[in-house]
């Protein structure tokens, strides 16, 4: 996963070697040796995480993480603190200014690079929501503007998964401060179905029950679609667990506490995780509420041409601002005239609706997909080489192909095929008009080779059996 690290130390030698190992692990490294430094880097480019040392001449680490979470323009950026210092009342004083984490020095590298990524996967999904709530401003429906500092952090429902009475109850004492509602659960089981039938904003999993693997119930409440925007904040032992809280951070924990549990440090970091929920709660219910009729096709639910053209037309101009690179697929239904005049119209209607869901459940959610008209659908796949676009877009295809659609004919069900054309537009600041001119001059390359094809720039025809075994090897 790409992603640009700002790393912030007075000291160069701490600078890098964190430089060393953040860009052996193919990150974008930008430095700074100031305060004053750092928030002018932040404004000039727009990093994805920031890497904080808290002991600095001049503006410290406290200040320079206040000031950026007090801006709404990048307070939703990801900031952890990297300092020698070691006392809890520090930790806990980084967290209180909206720090995400605080890793002392030396750096353990298996918590740093779960941490990074953890974090910048984390910041793509709110990336993307900020951004529609920036589209949707643009038509004149939203004007409210939102940061996640602003958010309260009192009453919410926390779950406690812990098998230890005596750790509960000093949980349960602790949050009860905020006023939160907490419930409590002591196997994986009792926690899914509690978490199934609450309105959680949080679960507490403990990785060390003894009959229960803590990184298995993370995993479950990650893949379970009831569950898997709730945040996890996991508490291990310091001496035994780090590799075991990388591996929770993989695979999807937002945070972690070490035992022993200081009182306060649990309360900074509840605090964070509930507001930055709020937060993401708050963009998605504002954007949803303002766009679902205005900005989307009454029948697929997808993105109609109006929001596509605005949405698309910014991701175009931010390509080399923001060095995301992006994919444009047009994609048409081979024959669909043939459908309609042959099964009538509510079975194309029924085409149309299952060709929606499956391209849409095949692509990231901070893509773009949106129906254009009649049986025409454009993508745009943000932040992705030209190699990943290749195979996704074949992906997308066959997904089409290999499955005859559930419809309301006399058989049950018909094949329908998809033609796509791809244009890799890469860091190039295009207007939308030539994006899609492109794009489409290869759907026309596919639908006169013969249909049921990805046509590529500069690549032509795809071969399906290129790239039909290598794609399970790839992270969507």
């Amino acid at each position: 996963m790409s992603a640009r690290v700002l790393v912030v130390d007075d000291i160069l030698p701490n600078v890098k070697l964190l430089e060393a190992k953040l860009m052996s692990e193919y990150y974008d490294v930008i430095t700074a040796t100031s305060g004053e430094e750092a928030l002018e880097k932040i404004v000039q480019d727009n990093p994805d995480i920031i890497l904080l040392d808290v002991m600095m001449p001049g503006m410290d680490g406290f200040e320079v993480c206040k000031r950026v979470k007090s801006n709404t323009a990048t307070a939703h950026i990801p900031i952890v603190m990297v300092t020698a210092l070691t006392d809890t009342s520090d930790r806990v004083r980084g967290l209180e200014a909206g720090a995400d984490d605080f890793l002392c020095k030396p750096v353990n590298d298996v918590a740093l690079m779960a941490r990074v990524r953890s974090l910048v996967r984390l910041k793509m999904t709110i990336d993307e929501w900020r951004a529609r709530e920036i589209t949707a401003t643009s038509f004149g429906v939203m004007n409210e503007n939102t940061d996640v500092m602003s958010q309260q952090v009192e009453s919410a429902k926390v779950m406690v998964v812990d098998d230890q009475d005596f750790e509960v109850t000093k949980i349960r004492d602790t949050l009860q401060a905020d006023g939160h509602q907490i419930y409590h659960a002591s196997s994986g089981s009792v926690a899914m179905e509690r978490a199934a039938i609450s309105n959680l904003e949080l679960i507490i999993v403990s990785l060390n029950m003894e009959k229960e693997d803590g990184l298995r119930l993370c995993s479950h409440l990650r893949s379970n679609e009831r569950t898997r925007a709730i945040p996890i904040l996991m508490i291990g032992d310091e001496d035994n667990d780090m590799d075991r809280i990388a591996r929770g951070l993989e695979i999807g924990a937002h945070d972690y506490i070490m035992r022993p549990i200081d009182k306060n440090e649990l309360l900074a970091r509840v605090r964070t995780q509930i507001r930055r929920k709020r937060f993401q709660e708050k963009l998605r219910a504002n954007y949803e509420v303002s766009l679902s009729l205005a900005l989307t096709d009454t029948l697929t639910g997808l993105f109609n041409r109006r929001y596509m053209n605005v949405h698309l037309e910014k991701l175009l101009q931010q390509t080399g601002e923001l060095r995301k690179p992006i994919c444009v697929l047009i994609m048409d239904i081979d024959h669909f005239k043939i459908v309609n005049d042959t099964h009538g119209h509510n079975v194309g209607d029924e085409v149309l609706k299952i060709f929606a869901d499956r391209i849409k459940s095949r692509m990231r959610s901070f893509d773009l997909l949106a129906r254009t008209g009649g049986e025409e659908f454009v993508a745009a796949l943000v932040d992705v080489s030209q190699e990943k676009a290749c195979y996704i877009a074949e992906r997308l295809r066959r997904a089409i192909e290999k499955t005859p659609m559930p419809v309301s004919t006399e058989d049950g069900a018909i094949t329908v095929t998809v033609s796509i054309g791809a244009a890799y537009i890469g860091l190039d600041v295009l207007s939308i008009e030539e994006a899609l001119k492109r794009a489409d001059d290869m759907l026309y390359a596919a639908k006169e080779g013969g249909r049921n094809a990805v046509h590529f720039e500069t690549l032509g025809k795809l071969d399906p059996t290129s790239f039909k075994e290598q794609e399970r090897n790839l992270d969507f």
